[in-house]
């Protein structure tokens, strides 16, 4: 190292090095001075890149003596223990991460990254728990409501609630101190088609020409199964010779199996296999989306502009189901392959109809008996 230069100010040194990226050399102060009865010497500043001059060393030295300033050294080990108390926060991300590490089998997982990636990383993401006010997932919520459903709102927020409750319970952070307002969702809400209805959506079926949309509403009309279901849907999940179909990661529970009623065997019996899925997206792989093709079809129907071509049709096949008077609550609920009996309440009244319309033959059959026994009176 080249051997330090004394200046006209006191404590106040240089060296000489080569310009970085430039001809020429340049000189390096440096400070001398005690500190706690030991000599420290410490870089105040380089001439060209920084603009020092021996005057403003001779200040800066005077500063750091009087612990007004920070050696660069100082400012250094300072940075570093900010960097790493920041690594050390729990901020929702880390807990986010730590969350799946923990849960890698949960179901939904697909679903819930995407909640968390649209609607509560960028948002939340970098603060604590602490850091975060009612106030601002109260805006948040708002935003959210102004462009998406209520029922996607529900889910983000409960998402965001559950992140943090897992944190507060292994000790990483503290709960949120307040109540979250969480959207009102109504889940009983229920789509439904008329006979000609569903007589023209069979129709448009017949003469739409794509390899899987029609199929595939056939399907939820004939089952009842989810769309995702269907797009997860193997040819081994199929048991033509017990009539079955094995429903794998149904939502919210575990596997189920559901008998395989005679039109859907059909349809299955005569449908193209190109790939190890009943209903393949591009180069065989599971499929991720069939909304283009079958809302066509909805479309040539006719049909409701709110009704939803798979899922409104899982409902047609409930209601349906529940209407026939054949099938009690819980075997449907069983069809449906919902988990909380509640869900399945839903189509209840309509098997209350059905009910009552036995318990008005009965009344007609009893009132012609008295007629006539009135009559032979």
């Amino acid at each position: 190292m080249p051997a330090r230069i004394k200046t006209l100010y006191p404590g106040i040194y240089f060296r000489t090095k080569p310009r970085k990226g430039r001809h020429g050399i340049e000189r390096v102060y440096y400070a001398v001075y005690k500190l706690n009865g030991k000599t420290v010497e410490t870089k105040v500043g380089c001439q060209y890149r920084d603009g020092m001059t021996p005057a403003r060393a001779a200040r800066i030295r005077g500063q750091l003596i009087e612990g007004k300033r920070l050696t660069r050294k100082e400012i250094r080990e300072k940075i570093e223990a900010e960097k790493q108390a920041m690594d050390e926060r729990w901020t929702i991300d880390r807990l986010w991460n730590e969350y799946k590490d923990r849960n890698p089998h949960l179901k939904g997982w697909k679903t819930y990254i995407c909640q968390y990636d649209l609607h509560i990383k960028s948002t939340f993401g970098d603060k604590e728990p602490s850091d975060i006010l009612p106030l601002d997932i109260d805006r948040h919520r708002l935003r959210l409501l102004s462009k998406r459903s209520p029922q996607t709102v529900s889910h983000v927020l409960k998402l965001l609630k559950r992140v943090v409750k897992f944190g507060a319970e292994n000790g990483f952070c503290s709960n949120f101190p307040f109540i979250i307002k969480i959207p009102t969702v109504d889940n009983k809400k229920t789509e439904n088609l008329t006979d000609k209805q569903l007589k023209r959506l069979l129709e448009a079926i017949e003469i739409d020409n794509h390899p899987h949309a029609g199929p595939m509403m056939k399907m939820a009309l004939y089952t009842g199964m989810r769309r995702g279901e269907m797009f997860r849907l193997k040819w081994q999940d199929i048991d033509f010779e017990y009539g079955s179909v094995h429903i794998r990661d149904p939502k919210g529970g575990p596997d189920q199996v559901i008998p395989l009623s005679q039109p859907a065997r059909a349809l299955l019996e005569s449908h193209p296999r190109t790939s190890k899925f009943v209903f393949p997206g591009r180069g065989g792989r599971q499929r991720m989306t069939i909304a283009k093709h079958v809302n066509k079809i909805k479309e040539a129907a006719a049909l409701p502009k709110g009704f939803r071509p798979l899922h409104g049709l899982r409902h047609v096949f409930a209601s349906l189901m529940a209407s026939s008077g054949k099938v009690d609550m819980y075997t449907l609920q069983k069809l449906l392959t919902h988990k909380d009996p509640a869900m399945t309440q839903r189509y209840a009244h309509l098997k209350d109809e059905t009910l009552k319309r036995a318990a008005d033959v009965a009344g007609d059959i009893f009132g012609n008996v008295t007629e006539v026994q009135n009559g032979k009176e």
